[in-house]
């Protein structure tokens, strides 16, 4: 009776790789863009995608096929990369059809969507009317510059404190003071990480939230048998949801009770309780709240961490720097920075080279279809862009490897594709909404870190291996640390 149930599971087995094989052949067989440059696997699995994507190095995958295969070149049986202008402008020009693609939907699965996943260009629109007053520059200057400017100065504070008696970890404090900028911003409250030194509880459940959400995209399968397991480190990442819903309901307390000035959202509220037209309720603004705070945390500050590493690389580029901000009054502002082009090029160039979120913006092809440098892609099937490989267009951007801020300094001689291809913060309609805050503190942080910390120098222990980028929708340093000194 053992040796049939051993059979019994062995031509089961078999069944189920016989099935899996055939699949995949089938797919191949019938694959609608097998005419379109690419490896050859690429037409029978995604799964050669999923381990770039897992394994954190996507971008940087993608980017090769382009080098191999051209501007236009198949990933995956049902995705086409598309790296040349006129496909750029074609799929995010105002008005195109092409919508953001089903990874949206799939990792906003069972939770509200938010601005950045919505779908629906109409509700999208009526979305992003409400967030678009208070994400203006004239109106964060007006009524949050004081509060980014103090949690710039605190982090300068401790990164120099640290730097002076042996070294600082540039990014620890840089996420720190981003995440309480926009925590402040959206829930009215801060979480005072730059003072405890570390991150709260909310805060690792959402990146627990999000490590969970990326499995579920790309391995469904491993993503239900692991919500099973009896372990308690899994079971902590599963429960993550309810420590972020739990912050989120106090949140809402809080916006009630310290009036419609205390938050972003509370502004937003208030433009609704007066009769506008909005389905934006409390719920919604929790979860809004939760996405800003994913959105606006360590995107800035690897973008910044990045800034001070080629800076200090550089010792010709920060003496010019300390010397440009040096000359500003004590009193300077946002505005004032706003006016330096050294400042402004070195920030555009980093944005170029290391803005944080340079991976892939899928988008689904209208059912009409559309054709990319002569290929045609028939409609349903998903296309995106990266900035990463637009950003080293070599026929865009001179020797793109190499950092030069000069390529910036004069904004007027940039020519019309550098202008069209610069995208570290997204494309058309679905522009970062919060990139005239993340600019708002790339410079306030840029211009208090070498005016407070002049001579500053990188740690004897740092490499450029360290620096290499990983790839997890949004980037970050392999090594997770950038130490600098002042000893």
């Amino acid at each position: 009776m053992l040796l049939l149930n051993f059979a019994a599971v062995g031509y089961g087995l078999a069944a189920i790789f016989a099935v899996f094989v055939a699949r995949i052949l089938f797919t191949g067989l019938t694959c609608s863009l097998s005419h379109v440059p690419g490896p050859w696997y690429t037409r029978f699995s995604h799964y050669g995608l999923k381990f770039q994507t897992l394994t954190g190095r996507r971008m940087h995958y993608v980017h090769s096929l382009h080098h191999r295969y051209g501007p236009i070149v198949r990933i995956s049986p049902t995705e086409v990369a598309v790296a040349d202008p006129e496909g750029f402008n074609t799929i995010h020009k105002i008005g195109s059809g092409f919508l953001k693609g089903p990874w949206y939907s799939t990792v906003t699965a069972g939770v509200e969507p938010g601005i950045f996943a919505m779908v629906d260009p109409k509700k999208h629109a009526a979305r992003r009317k409400l967030f678009a007053r208070a994400f203006t520059s004239a109106s964060l200057r007006q009524n949050w510059e004081r509060i980014v400017r103090q949690k710039v100065e605190r982090a300068v504070e401790q990164i120099k404190a640290e730097a002076l008696n042996g070294k600082a970890d540039v990014l620890k404090w840089w996420t720190l003071m981003t995440t309480d900028v926009i925590a402040h911003l959206s829930f009215g409250e801060s979480f005072e990480m730059l003072e405890l030194g570390e991150k709260n509880s909310y805060i690792k459940a959402l990146e627990s939230v999000f490590i969970f959400t990326t499995l579920r995209k790309e391995l469904p399968l491993l993503y239900f048998l692991a919500r099973l397991l009896p372990i308690q480190s899994v079971q902590n990442i599963v429960q993550a949801q309810n420590i972020v819903d739990a912050h989120a309901v106090r949140a809402a307390a809080n916006l009630r009770q310290n009036g419609h000035s205390a938050n972003l959202f509370g502004n937003m509220l208030a433009e609704c309780e007066a009769g506008e037209k909005s389905d934006l309720t409390p719920e919604k603004v929790q979860a809004e709240a939760g996405n800003l705070i994913v959105a606006g945390s360590d995107t800035t500050s690897v973008t910044l961490t990045y800034l001070v590493w080629v800076v200090l690389r550089r010792p010709d580029l920060q003496a010019r720097l300390e010397e440009e901000l040096a000359g500003l009054g004590d009193g300077f502002d946002d505005a004032a920075l706003e006016k330096l082009p050294l400042l402004n090029a070195v920030i555009d160039e980093t944005l170029r080279l290391y803005g944080a979120a340079p991976g892939n913006l899928p988008r689904s092809v209208p059912p009409s279809g559309a054709t990319f440098g002569g290929f045609f892609v028939p409609g349903g099937t998903v296309v995106e862009t990266q900035a990463y490989t637009l950003h080293r267009h070599p026929n865009v951007y001179p020797d793109p490897l190499r950092f030069d801020e000069r390529r910036f300094l004069d904004q007027e001689s940039l020519s019309k594709q550098q202008k069209q291809l610069f995208s570290p913060f997204g494309a058309g309609t679905r522009v970062c909404i919060g990139l005239h805050l993340a600019r708002m503190e790339l410079r306030l942080a840029t211009a208090v870190f070498f005016r407070n910390c002049r001579g500053v120098r990188l740690a004897d222990n740092m490499t450029d291996d360290m620096m290499e980028m990983q790839n997890f929708f949004l980037i970050s340093p392999v090594g997770h640390h950038c130490d600098v000194t002042l000893r």
